[in-house]
C-alpha cells in the first residue's frame, strides 16, 4: 500500500455499509482521518456497524439525516448503489462537498496497476477470464469489484508486482477522479440502469469515465461492432484498441479464418474455444486483447480458453440428465441477456423465465425465441412473457409458483438433445434476494430431478 497523508485528520463520512462501506472506513480509520459512518438499518440488525465501533469509529444508523452536513465533512465516500437524488448526497453536492467510491480509494492507495472492465453486459465473464489468463501466465493477478473482493481491501494488500483484474459498474464510475486503468474495457453498451441514471446518455457517461483519466501510455479496449461505443472510447487519451466479431481489425483483435486473431496473430482455433455464444466471442477477444497487451503468451491463453466454461450464474453448464443439457443464466435479469444466452444455442431449447415486473413488455425477447420449443414461466413478469411467446408461436407454456417447480415442468417437455435453459430476463427481487439465490436453487434441483 501507498504511504497516503491526503486523509490525514481529515473528517470523512462514510454513506453506506455493505463490504465496501465496511473496507473503507476502516481504511480510513488507519490513514488517520476522523470517520463517521451513515448507514440507513438500525444497529440492532447492522453487524458491520457494530464491528466498526469496536473500532472506535463513530457510527450512525437508522437513517440518512441531512443535518449531518453540518458537521463540516470535507469528503463523502458512498456507496455505490445510494442514488444522487437522496437530499443528504444533493446537499453535500450543492456546498462542493466531493463524492467519491470506494473504488477511487483504492486506486489511490494501490501501488499495483489496473485493468477495469465495464460495460451493460459481459462484465464478470471479462473480468474473469483476463484473470484467469493472466494467472495462467504468471502475472499476479488479483480480482477485484462487484466480483470479487472489494477493491480497497485489495488494493491494500496489492504490491507493485500484482495486477489489479476489477469489474466496475456505472455506480461505481460516477465516483471517480483521479482512477486511472493501465488498461481499461469497454464491452458494450445498451439500455440499462436508467431508473438510477435517469439517461441513457448519463449512463453512457458514466461508463465513459472508466477512461477519463488515462493517458497517451494506456489502452483503451472497446466493441468496434458499435457505434455509440466508438464514440465513448474516443473520450479516452489512450491507446484505442478496437475488437470485433464481424470485421478484421489490423491493430485490435477479430476473427478471421476460423480463428480469434490479434494484431494479426493468430491466438486460438475458435472451434477450440470452450465457451458457447456469439455474445461470449466479444468477451473472449477482450480478454485476448488485455493478456496480450499485459505480455501474456499464446500458449497459457490458449490452457484457458480451451477449458474455461463460465462464471457460476452466467451461461453456466450446470448437468446433462438423459441426453438434456441444464444451463443456469440466472444473471440474465434483462432482455438483452437472455436474447444473448438464446441465441447461444442452435437446437430445440425450453426456457425457464420471469422475475420481477419493472413495467417493460418483452416483444424484444421474440426474434431469440425461434428455437424455443416449450416455456416455463414463474413470477410477477409470467403473463408478458408468456404473450410475448404466443407471438412468437410457442404453444406449450407452463406457468408455475417459482424456479425449484419449473424444473420438472421444463424437464417434462424435453427430449433427448435439447437444451433447459433458465435465462429469466427478469431481475429476481419479486421471489429471490438475488440472482445467486435463484440460480443456485435452480441447479438444487436439477441436482435433485428424477
Amino acid at each position: 500500500m501507498k504511504e497516503v497523508t491526503a486523509y490525514l485528520r481529515k473528517k470523512i463520512l462514510v454513506l453506506g455499509l455493505a463490504k465496501s462501506g465496511v473496507s473503507a472506513a476502516s481504511l480510513l480509520h488507519k490513514l488517520g482521518a476522523f470517520v463517521t459512518v451513515n448507514d440507513k438499518r438500525p444497529v440492532s440488525e447492522n453487524p458491520e456497524a457494530q464491528e466498526l465501533v469496536e473500532q472506535g469509529i463513530k457510527v450512525i444508523c437508522g437513517d440518512h439525516p441531512i443535518e449531518l452536513l453540518d458537521e463540516g465533512f470535507e469528503l463523502i465516500v458512498k456507496n455505490p448503489g445510494i442514488p444522487y437524488s437522496i437530499p443528504l448526497v444533493k446537499g453535500a453536492m450543492e456546498r462542493g462537498i466531493p463524492v467519491i467510491t470506494e473504488v477511487e480509494l483504492a486506486y489511490q492507495i494501490s501501488e499495483a496497476p489496473f485493468i477495469g472492465i465495464t460495460g451493460t453486459n459481459g462484465k464478470t465473464t471479462t473480468t474473469t477470464i483476463i484473470y484467469e489468463i493472466l494467472r495462467e501466465g504468471n502475472k499476479n493477478p488479483l480480482i477485484a469489484g462487484n466480483i470479487g473482493t472489494v477493491a480497497s481491501g485489495v488494493a491494500e494488500k496489492a504490491s507493485k508486482d500484482d495486477t489489479i483484474v476489477i469489474e466496475l459498474s456505472s455506480f461505481q464510475l460516477m465516483g471517480i477522479n483521479e482512477f486511472r486503468p493501465r488498461i481499461a474495457i469497454l464491452t458494450n453498451i445498451y439500455d440499462a440502469h436508467l431508473d438510477y441514471h435517469g439517461t441513457k446518455k448519463e449512463y453512457m457517461q458514466a461508463k465513459a469515465a472508466i477512461g477519463k483519466a488515462q493517458t497517451e501510455d494506456d489502452y483503451f479496449i472497446f466493441n468496434a461492432d458499435q457505434e455509440e461505443v466508438i464514440g465513448l472510447a474516443r473520450q479516452s487519451k489512450a491507446i484505442q484498441v478496437p475488437f470485433s466479431t464481424q470485421r478484421v481489425m489490423l491493430d485490435g483483435a477479430y476473427i478471421e479464418d476460423g480463428y480469434m486473431c490479434f494484431r494479426g496473430e493468430k491466438i486460438i482455433e475458435l472451434s477450440k474455444v470452450a465457451l458457447p455464444g456469439k455474445h461470449n466471442q466479444e468477451n473472449i477477444l477482450a480478454a485476448i486483447a488485455a493478456s496480450k497487451l499485459s505480455g501474456v503468451s499464446n500458449e497459457a491463453i490458449e490452457s484457458i480458453l480451451t477449458a474455461f466454461t463460465g462464471v457460476k450464474h452466467r451461461l453456466q453448464f450446470v448437468k446433462e440428465i438423459n441426453r438434456r443439457r441444464f444451463y443456469n443464466d440466472s444473471k440474465a435479469t434483462n432482455i438483452l441477456s437472455a436474447a444473448a444466452a438464446l441465441r447461444s444455442f442452435n437446437g430445440p431449447t425450453i426456457l425457464l423465465a420471469g422475475g420481477l415486473d419493472r413495467g417493460n413488455e418483452f416483444d424484444e425477447l421474440i426474434p431469440a425465441l425461434q428455437n424455443v420449443k416449450a416455456l416455463v414461466t414463474f413470477g410477477e413478469t409470467a403473463p408478458k412473457i408468456e404473450r410475448a411467446a404466443r407471438e412468437a408461436g410457442i404453444s406449450i407454456i407452463k406457468r408455475v409458483h417459482n424456479v425449484v417447480d419449473a424444473v420438472p415442468a421444463a424437464y417434462s417437455f424435453s427430449e433427448e438433445g435439447d437444451t433447459i435453459l433458465l435465462s429469466p430476463a427478469c431481475a429476481s427481487w419479486d421471489q429471490y434476494k438475488t440472482f445467486e439465490v435463484r440460480g443456485d436453487m435452480f441447479m438444487e434441483a436439477v441436482h435433485k430431478l428424477k
